[in-house]
């Protein structure tokens, strides 16, 4: 079968979104296109940022390439999954303009997997994929008969479907991801990177996928939620083909990039450098010295509360007090050029509080950003805990609460966010 694989051309006015908005790789389609290759399928992969193509191009493009099944995401790549823009308006511009020219239509990403029926009837696609997606997508164009694949929904007389749970992928033996060099000659940007100019070229990789934690806050219930770690030998494969095509910095998307010896010590005296997410607490000083060796420049660590009281209420199962991760991020600054303690707006926080450690962190070079508003993910623990399941009306009831909390967001975001029916009103038809 001929698979077309679609990142749409994004765009971000009025929405909450508060993810990087820089081209990044599509791994999620890069995953799809090597098991669906290797199956024997023929594959077309599209990115609008990568190739500079607005939707209208994309769909051009695929038309001309005449697929049997064309599969489009909902979220500007598996490293923003967990905070992807509310709204379907541009998968949708993408999918209006594909028209009937692109066969069967399915759609990935975290509003499928948390919200099946409200993205088949506002993306009018055939079917919709429930998790990871990449195993999936091959069993979609292994078959024509899609009516018990597990994992996905479809309307049937205007009932929706679903058949059995989300998929978390096997991931852990997935092969060397391969990337077009006209892709990667696009992609200046290095993620997360401000101690230097960026010089090479960027590129982001997964050395593990999960969390072995349940923070209030962290959209992971339905995707990438279980940790597990991928084949060491293909990671540093990975990583060596994308030196040699002239990449002088990754962007590990691992949820929580553990300490992993054996990984930080064969990236020690290779020409790259990169940059991570973790928890500061789960590294001890030795490994934090490694981390620098390694070539990391840059570390963005959830602190999210500056008191014990609001970690606990965030489900951190922290044990450090907030002087000794204060202490740990100073030690990983002596190593690291930039770190970054990430804070979210929490009411046990007091504002004098926060200003006082925000002062410290920050006179002893780590950055520590203001604290930014928790939007309710369908996907999250503290949507359910507060509305229960997510239903149909799961987006919007996140938005209108999110909205309605807050009247300053931070310096990354919209000032004057939408409504999600205004923002999708357009490109929607439900």
């Amino acid at each position: 079968m001929r698979v077309a694989l679609v990142n749409p051309s994004w765009t971000y006015d009025g929405s909450i979104y508060f993810g990087c908005r820089h081209p990044h790789l599509p791994l999620e389609l890069g995953y799809c296109k090597a098991l669906l290759e290797s199956d024997g399928h023929e594959v077309l992969m599209l990115d609008g940022q990568l190739q500079r193509l607005d939707n209208q191009a994309l769909a051009s493009r695929v038309a001309d390439f005449s697929p049997g099944m064309t599969v489009v995401t909902t979220a500007p790549t598996y490293l923003f999954w967990r905070c992807a823009p509310p709204e379907l308006r541009v998968p949708a511009e993408f999918l209006s303009a594909l028209g009937d020219s692109g066969g069967a239509t399915v759609a990935v990403g975290p509003h499928a997997s948390a919200t099946p029926a409200p993205t088949l009837r506002k993306l009018s696609v055939d079917i919709v994929v429930r998790g990871e997606c990449e195993e999936v997508v091959a069993e979609l164009a292994s078959t024509r008969d899609w009516s018990n694949i597990a994992s996905t929904a479809y309307l049937e007389e205007g009932r929706t479907i679903v058949i059995g749970p989300v998929h978390a992928s096997s991931f852990v033996n997935h092969p060397a991801l391969k990337w077009p060099a006209d892709w990667l000659a696009n992609h200046h940007h290095h993620h997360h990177r401000f101690d230097s100019e960026p010089h090479g070229l960027g590129a982001e990789v997964e050395a593990s996928r999960g969390c072995p934690y349940n923070c209030s806050f962290c959209a992971k219930i339905d995707f990438r939620d279980a940790y597990r770690r991928r084949n060491h030998e293909v990671i540093v494969e990975e990583i060596d083909a994308l030196i040699a095509q002239g990449v002088g910095y990754i962007y590990f998307i691992d949820e929580i990039f553990l300490p992993q010896k054996a990984l930080l010590e064969a990236l020690v005296g290779r020409d790259v450098q990169f940059g991570v997410q973790t928890r500061i607490d789960l590294w001890k000083p030795e490994l934090l010295e490694l981390l620098g060796a390694a070539g990391c420049v840059s570390v963005e660590a959830g602190l999210e509360s500056l008191t014990v009281e609001g970690r606990e209420m965030l489900a951190k199962r922290c044990r450090l007090g907030t002087e000794e991760l204060a202490e740990l991020l100073i030690k990983a600054r002596r190593h690291v050029p930039f770190v970054q303690a990430n804070l979210i707006g929490v009411v046990q926080d007091e504002k004098s509080l926060v200003d006082y450690w925000r002062k410290h962190l920050i006179s002893n070079g780590v950055w520590a950003n203001d604290p930014v508003p928790l939007y309710p993910y369908p996907s999250s623990p503290s949507y359910r805990e507060k509305w229960g399941e997510p239903d149909d009306h799961a987006w919007e009831r996140a938005h209108d609460h999110y909205l309605a909390s807050f009247d300053a967001f931070s310096e990354i975001q919209e000032q004057q966010p939408l409504p999600l029916p205004v923002l999708e009103q357009q490109c929607c038809r439900a």
